[in-house]
């Protein structure tokens, strides 16, 4: 029989980048080193703890988490906020899903700037929201004029702002975004910092703006900048009239006390991962300086990630990469491809093959 599936899935594929087994994975921006043995055992142990009480049902606010959330984010941009700011889910993806089920719908427009994350089509989709794209810039920026003209012509109810942005690897200043938000009083602005960690020195968070303006979210993961990409622990910063909007949409017990305790663990651990940060950063400015003498085309990243270009045939260039055991990832802009940042040995592997497919 033919499933009634709605009209906007049929021939949908579902989102997902390719998993091949391959010696270097470069694709999915995941952060490759793994946990500190000491986050290890502390997890182990700490998980242990509250196995035994796994028939009954957690914290359904996550309350410590959020307190434990709330200091991070004082330690890493200086702004205090408390926990009744914070709202944690599993991922950012399902906090951006939530927000569009509570402002978004039938009706309703949720508008982004491309190339951007494609996720943000989908849940669009997924909640009956009207989704708009509008192009960035010819060198993939934003600027004020180009986001409020749009939000002039479109009159969205949420915006979607990456930054840094996905697969660019670009930051938005904070006056761009001041003027946006002076535009936009009556419409949610989302800024999507899933890659803030790795931002350079002087980009400042987006965080520092939630306090004047209640509908700003900032979202943020612990997949890459703590090695958890495992755990799906993502969280937003806003308003706490924007926390109680959008729990009135979210799933019964919908974190597990088990990525509670391991996500509240790693958060204890936040100055040893930094020195993995370090390197990462590192590594992305040597490797944006390597392929700029190596004859291609970068754009400065504040991500753990760099779009590299240009290929007369993209395809071509990312199946010869494959070839040589180097998994990228084909997405964004035509002619362009996004690698993640790896470890040294990793980073020396992609050169050499790069080299060899320069001319693709």
């Amino acid at each position: 029989m033919s499933l009634p599936i709605r009209d906007e899935l049929k021939n949908v594929s579902p989102y997902g980048a390719p998993q091949i087994d391959v010696p270097v994975k470069l694709n999915t921006n995941e952060n490759p080193y793994s946990p500190p043995a000491a986050l290890v055992e502390a997890i182990a142990k700490n998980v242990a703890a509250i196995a035994g009480g796994l028939n009954r049902y957690q914290d359904r606010d996550a309350l410590h988490l959020r307190e434990s959330l709330a200091g991070y984010v004082l330690r890493d941009t200086g702004v205090s906020v408390s926990r009744e700011q914070i709202w944690a889910a599993n991922g950012s993806n399902e906090i951006m899903l939530q927000i569009l089920q509570a402002f978004g719908g039938p009706g309703r427009k949720a508008l982004t700037f491309s190339p951007t994350y494609s996720m943000y089509g989908e849940y669009a989709r997924d909640t009956n929201t009207e989704f708009v794209a509008v192009a960035r810039r010819e060198d993939f920026s934003l600027d004020a004029e180009l986001i409020v003209s749009a939000l002039s012509i479109h009159r969205p109810h949420v915006v979607f702002l990456a930054s840094p942005n996905n697969p660019t690897g670009t930051a938005m200043s904070l006056d761009v975004l001041d003027s946006v938000l002076k535009a936009a009083q009556n419409t949610i602005i989302v800024v999507d910092e899933a890659y803030a960690e790795f931002r350079r020195e002087g980009v400042d968070s987006a965080i520092t703006r939630v306090a004047k303006y209640p509908n700003l979210v900032v979202t943020r993961t612990m997949s890459k900048a703590f090695a958890l990409a495992g755990v799906r622990l993502g969280y937003l910063i806003s308003s706490t009239e924007m926390v109680d909007a959008v729990q009135l949409v979210r799933l019964p017990y919908h974190l597990s006390s088990v990525t509670q305790v391991v996500a509240n663990t790693a958060l204890g651990f936040a100055s040893e991962l930094q020195k993995d940060l370090d390197q990462i950063r590192s590594s992305r400015d040597e490797f944006v300086v390597w392929a700029a003498q190596s004859g291609f085309e970068t754009i400065q990243s504040d991500a753990n990630f760099v779009l590299l270009g240009q290929f007369s045939d993209r395809h071509a260039a990312w199946q010869a990469l494959v070839d040589r055991g180097v998994l990228v990832r084909e997405v964004g802009p035509d002619h362009w491809l996004r690698i993640t940042i790896g470890t040294a040995s990793e980073m020396e592997i992609l050169k050499k093959a790069l080299l060899e497919v320069k001319g693709l």
